[in-house]
């Protein structure tokens, strides 16, 4: 094992993984107090790189660990990606690429939904991971062996079972399967934490442009405040009270305080002040303020059944193929296929309208139905 904590040994390290097909990256970091996540560790594997990285030892420059996020010649493979690579983009400003998701893509291979790291490794390599140091303080220095250790398995058993997945799912033929998704993952404004988009984090109780305006501004006023500070966003403000504040529109320190869902005293603090210059603003001018969003369209009457029958299809297809139904498409995407023929949706798109799609386009049609035969469900032409 490997422990990294001079710039010169990492770019050693480094220069080597640069040579593999694929690395495969994990982090161990802290945020429960804070809104940037503290990255504690770096861990990489190839078949001749076994590393853990410190970034929290003097003088370390990651620069040659960064360079290889950005090679494009080497694929970075991770599981459940999204956490590191927000970490990472925080650093690089970019995501690493290319990228591979294994949740992802055993999520594809019929390997189960959103399946964890430590139930992959028991699927595919037969062991079990010792979860013991999962949530230990990353942060402490020096680190016990059993966290080094667990650590590195982190990395090491994903470097061996990442072939075996691509193989599964060659024989499958749903590599391209997994394209979408890995674009998805790839694509910056996940990561970027802009404080004017804050407000598409919660959730529309109201159209009115006065409820929106201010419900956008608050939402901006909070992210900047939580990244100014580096505290947690319901440190700062809970949504509730971000939802209270847009229906009630208080605009003196009075007003603020006789909210239920705002903290004692807060209305009397400093940040009080910035939060009711936006209430304030959103007032002055709603339509300008509030983000362009338009309530639900309501189904058509009658619909109800149609969605429920495409649900059913939907599972069927699902347990037939071995994957996940959410895969296919989503609670929207089957609402939206149940109105319209043509909805632009990932379902009527590449193999999701192969294996679901036109199925569900001949089910509308009255070319399919369903059939309940020795106790089963069956489709029938």
């Amino acid at each position: 094992m490997q422990i990294l904590s001079t710039t010169a040994d990492l770019a050693k390290t480094c220069e080597i993984a640069a040579q593999a097909d694929f690395v495969t990256v994990d982090t161990e970091f802290m945020r429960e107090h804070t809104f940037w996540s503290k990255l504690c560790l770096i861990q990489i594997a190839t078949h001749d790189v076994e590393a853990i990285i410190d970034p929290l030892a003097n003088g370390l420059d990651l620069a040659p660990f960064l360079a290889l996020m950005r090679d494009p010649s080497v694929t970075k493979v991770f599981h459940a990606a999204r956490q590191d690579i927000e970490i990472f983009y925080a650093l690089m400003g970019e995501v690493p690429a290319p990228i591979f998701d294994t949740q992802i893509g055993a999520m594809a291979a019929g390997l189960g939904d959103s399946i964890g790291y430590d139930k992959l490794v028991k699927a595919m390599l037969g062991i079990d991971v010792d979860k013991g140091s999962r949530f230990t303080d990353w942060s402490r220095r020096p680190l016990a062996p059993t966290q080094l250790t667990y650590a590195l398995g982190d990395v090491t058993h994903l470097r061996d079972l990442y072939p075996l997945l691509l193989e599964r799912l060659t024989q499958k033929n749903r590599l391209h399967w997994l394209d979408e998704e890995m674009a998805l993952l790839a694509n910056p404004a996940i990561y970027a934490f802009d404080p004017k988009l804050a407000w598409k984090r919660m959730k529309v109780r109201k159209y009115s442009s006065k409820w929106l305006a201010i419900m956008r501004l608050v939402s901006e006023w909070r992210e900047t405040e939580a990244q100014r500070v580096d505290r947690p966003r319901g440190r700062i403000l809970k949504d509730d009270a971000i939802y209270e504040i847009a229906a009630q529109c208080p605009t003196t320190p009075e007003a603020l305080g006789r909210l239920r869902a705002i903290p004692n005293g807060f209305e009397r603090s400093k940040s009080a002040g910035g939060l009711l210059a936006a209430v304030k603003l959103a007032l002055s001018d709603p339509k300008q303020y509030a983000p362009a969003i338009a309530p639900p369209v309501r189904n058509p009457a009658g619909l109800g059944p149609v969605i429920e029958m495409l649900k059913v299809l939907l599972r069927i297809r699902a347990e037939e193929i071995g994957v996940a139904p959410r895969l296919i498409a989503n609670t929207a995407d089957i609402e939206s296929l149940a109105a319209n023929d043509e909805a632009d949706i990932a379902a009527l798109r590449g193999w999701r309208r192969q294996e679901f799609g036109e199925a569900a386009l001949g089910m509308k049609a009255g070319q399919l139905g369903l059939r309940l035969k020795d106790g089963i469900i069956v489709l029938e032409q």
